[in-house]
């Protein structure tokens, strides 16, 4: 008896494991806060990964970069006024994001659901109203950002988060 083997793109395959895990994760994981969030869900998103954290300053805004055993790197980006205004990742594993997304998880997961179809194999960028999400890389080296426009600082610009 011969079996038929298909074989999938690897971009297509990583692009429906993602959203698999995207969507996967609305269910099982709790929102500690983050985007959005004010500056002590920095700390509890540093426990709740088992990481170390480091502070930079900047003119305008914190960057609290939290480093996962793992080797993923989140920061989390801070206004004077204490709200995570963005956060960005890089490293080998994408991060949990109900976990960096916090309250604005429930709109990109309906965005993400919305685009089934285009997704496909280039890499996510969601514009939406009030949240911006784009993502890419490939196994072992993932980055991304996220960001909600109208809480940029004064002078900051979206180039910055990186």
């Amino acid at each position: 008896m011969n079996k038929k083997r298909v074989f999938h793109h690897p971009s297509r395959s990583l692009s429906l494991a993602l959203a698999a895990s995207v969507v996967a994760l609305a269910f099982c994981v709790p929102a500690l806060a983050s985007l959005g969030g004010d500056v002590s869900s920095v700390e509890a998103d540093g426990a709740h990964m088992k990481a170390t954290a480091n502070v930079r300053q900047t003119e305008k805004y914190a960057v609290h970069e939290i480093k996962a055993s793992g080797g993923t790197v989140v920061n989390e980006y801070v206004s004077p006024a204490g709200r995570v205004f963005a956060v960005s990742w890089r490293g080998p594993f994408i991060p949990e994001m109900q976990q960096i997304l916090g309250a604005y998880f429930q709109q990109f997961s309906a965005a993400l659901q919305s685009q089934k179809k285009q997704y496909g194999h280039h890499p996510l960028n969601l514009q939406e109203p009030g949240l911006v999400v784009q993502t890419g890389g490939h196994m072992r080296a993932y980055v991304g950002r996220a960001y909600v426009p109208e809480m940029l600082p004064q002078g900051v610009h979206a180039e910055e988060i990186k």
